[in-house]
Parts: C-alpha cells; sequence; structure tokens
C-alpha cells in the first residue's frame, strides 16, 4: 500500500509457496534426507537461523508437491532395469502405518532405488519390477516361467487359449483366472501364484526391463527371478557360522572355508581375463570342493546344498562384468536402515513414497558424482543453480557428468 492509500499487487517468484521459497525447501530435504537430520532437530536448526517456522510446517516441506520427484525415482529405476547387464537386490524391516513391513532395495554402479511395501514375497519384487505399471502379461516369457515353477501343462493350455494376453491391472487379470478354475485347485503349488508371478514377469518382459540382465541376490527366495546369481559372501557365511562340537568339527570347516577363499580368489582373477580353459578347470574345480566328504554330515549335506546353486554362483564364468558379491546392495541400503533409527516409521502414503523417493535420488546422485545440493537446486530452479539433467539420463547413457 502506498502513501497514498493505492494497493499495488505483483505475482510471486517462482517456487514460493507461501512465505517458504524453493531455497528453503532445498536447505530442509537436503539436511534432511542426505543429512538425516531427525524433524525436531531440523526444526530447531531453522528456528536458530531466524526462521520463522511451525514444526508442523517442516514435514510439509517434505512432502509438498512431490510428483515430479517420485517420478524422477520411476525414470531411474525403469533406466536401470532398461539398460543395466546386471542388479543387485536386498531388503529390510520397514514400518508404515503402525504395521511392520519391508523396504525393497534394487540398484547397482549407476543406480539404486528403494521400494517400502508390506510384503516381500516374490509377487511383490515381480510387481515392483514393473517400475510403475500395474498390468500383467501372457507371452512366451510368462509361459516359461509358469513352466519352470511346475505349473500343470493343462493350466498352461488354458491361459494359451485366452483371446486377451494383456490386463490392465489384478482385477482384470484375476478375472479369468477365476473363470478357467484355478481359485477351485487346492494343490502346491497354488496355480494361481504361479499364474500370476508369470504374468507379473511376462509384464515385466513386456516392458524391455531386465531382458538380459542378472539379478544378484543373497540367495532370498523372492529375488530368484530371471538369470539369477548368487552371493559368494552370504554361501561361505553358512559355513563359517555352522556349530560345531569336536575339534574335528571344528576343523573342517576351516579346511573347507580355506579351500572356498583360494577358490574366491582364482574366480577373481579370472574376472579379470576370462578364458575358457579358465572356466573349465574352475567348474571342476568347484565339484571337488564341494562334493568332498569331510566327515561331519552337517557340513557335507550344506556343502552338497551348495553345489546345488553351482550355476547361479558360477554366474561370472559366464558374465565376468557383474559382482561376486551384494556388497553394494549392503551398503545402499544402510541408509535407509539409518533413516528408520533416526525417524522410525512412517504414516501415510505420500510420506512413506517421498521417503523412499528421495532417499533413491540421493543414492544415485552419490554414485553418478551428483551433488545432492545442485541437483534439488535444479529441479525446483532455485535461482543460480547448477544445470543438471534428469539422473535417468545418466544411468541409460552410462556416463557421471563432468
Amino acid at each position: 500500500m502506498t502513501p497514498d492509500g493505492r494497493t499495488i499487487l505483483a505475482p510471486l517468484p517462482a517456487g514460493i509457496d507461501g512465505h517458504f521459497g524453493p531455497e528453503l525447501r532445498r536447505f530442509v530435504l537436503m539436511h534432511y534426507h542426505q543429512g538425516q537430520s531427525p524433524l525436531p532437530r531440523l526444526t530447531a536448526r531453522l528456528q536458530s537461523l531466524g526462521v520463522s517456522i511451525s514444526k508442523r510446517q517442516v514435514p510439509r516441506l517434505l512432502t509438498d508437491k512431490p510428483d515430479d520427484f517420485l517420478s524422477a525415482a520411476q525414470d531411474v529405476l525403469r533406466a536401470g532395469l532398461a539398460t543395466s547387464p546386471d542388479v543387485s537386490a536386498d531388503d529390510t524391516g520397514a514400518r508404515h502405518a503402525g504395521k511392520n513391513g519391508f523396504c525393497t532395495q534394487i540398484g547397482n554402479d549407476w543406480f539404486t532405488w528403494f521400494g517400502t511395501r508390506s510384503s516381500k514375497s516374490r509377487l511383490n519384487f515381480l510387481a515392483l519390477l514393473r517400475a510403475g505399471p500395474i498390468d500383467y502379461g501372457l507371452n512366451d516369457a510368462a509361459y516359461s516361467y509358469m513352466r519352470q515353477h511346475s505349473l500343470p501343462a493343462s493350466l498352461i493350455g488354458r491361459l494359451m487359449g485366452e483371446p486377451q494376453s494383456c490386463f490392465a491391472d489384478e482385477a482384470a487379470w484375476l478375472a479369468p483366472l477365476d473363470r478357467l478354475g484355478f481359485t477351485t485347485l487346492t494343490v502346491t503349488p497354488d496355480p494361481v501364484r504361479v499364474a500370476t508371478e508369470g504374468a507379473l514377469w511376462g509384464s515385466v518382459q513386456s516392458h524391455k526391463f531386465l531382458c538380459d540382465a542378472v539379478v544378484l541376490s543373497d540367495d532370498a527366495g523372492p529375488f530368484n527371478v530371471g538369470r539369477h546369481a548368487r552371493c559368494w559372501i552370504h554361501a561361505e557365511r553358512l559355513v563359517h557360522k555352522l556349530d560345531t562340537f569336536t575339534d574335528q568339527h571344528r576343523a573342517a570347516p576351516a579346511r573347507v572355508r580355506g579351500r572356498i577363499w583360494r577358490f574366491y580368489a582364482s574366480l577373481k582373477a579370472s574376472q579379470r581375463n576370462p578364458t575358457e580353459r579358465r572356466s573349465v578347470a574352475l567348474r571342476a574345480r568347484f565339484d571337488r570342493i564341494f562334493l568332498r566328504r569331510t566327515g561331519f554330515v552337517t557340513l557335507d549335506r550344506l556343502l552338497a546344498r551348495l553345489h546345488a546353486n553351482k550355476d547361479e554362483l558360477l554366474m561370472v564364468l559366464d558374465r565376468p562384468e557383474i559382482p561376486r558379491h551384494t556388497n553394494r546392495s549392503e551398503n545402499d541400503i544402510r541408509c535407509y536402515v539409518t533413516r528408520r533409527k533416526i525417524s522410525a516409521g512412517t504414516r501415510s502414503d505420500i510420506g512413506r513414497d517421498c521417503r523412499d523417493a528421495f532417499l533413491s535420488l540421493a543414492k544415485t546422485c552419490d554414485k553418478l558424482g551428483i551433488a545432492v545440493w545442485d541437483y534439488l537446486g535444479s529441479r525446483l530452479k532455485v535461482a543460480g543453480h547448477a544445470l543438471i539433467e534428469p539422473l535417468d539420463h545418466y544411468v541409460r547413457a552410462k556416463i557421471r557428468p563432468a
């Protein structure tokens, strides 16, 4: 209002919501997600800097208009699944809306993505691998999955006779299963579950995700899909944790562990310089180690069980570019565990999704060598911000910005 009583109105600068601008929101997002600051401490820090803000306004800034960031995290997952030769997966406990759930990590050297759901089943993992879409598909990949998991040929034939091969959502998919009599069968394995897993895998393949990629895990059942490789560290840990009661029992695992680690060193050397001759020799050596009789019955049974996973443990001979362990997943998921210890669980779905998305984007920035501060400034259009392209561009190109 001017001295003569006139009122002058002007639009607020871009990004201003009330009296909080993009600079403040960037500060809050940076310190909460990457700095792992608890909300009370972050509020106290802002107030000590002279910002007039309530303790309820800070979480609003964390979840305000998140669609761009949520879609950016999904784009990163799509780019990683579409272009990566391998991904590793892991999960950890997560509490949401007062109930225990699980957070699943998917990533590799170029990206990381987190998704929190109520289940850690293979159905859940396959649904996450669709990276956003909720469709189900019947195709060659789906039928191959069903055969591999012992769905009777007669039931597969019923599905192949269906005129529809793509289903928009879960309700549209379950309708033909009910009509074809899948839901009335009480056999093992459950036909509905196997068929649904197959249709989910068919959807993943139809979106061109993980077409020739290897999924590396610690041998948890939910992650055993597609071309699967097993972590050597987790495999050896079973021998290390074996209960022993006599000197003979203690000596046998020690000898086996020594052979395993020497074999592991040879496997590592083979990855640096792979040859067919080395591959044949290492496969024969693997058999000698894991088919050996030690006289310790429990150890012999464990070695036989590990030998049954020979193809997964020796996947690195066919694909030398993939890691031998899931250390990167273990490292990635620590930030989520830290967040859980500091702030416990989430209450709203938007709070859960924002936590997953911002942690995913922050870890991906770290792997790409991008400062999270610069990335947030670019996305929020802070004045004078650095020019950062969407992260999925870098993941697809497998380059790190200068």
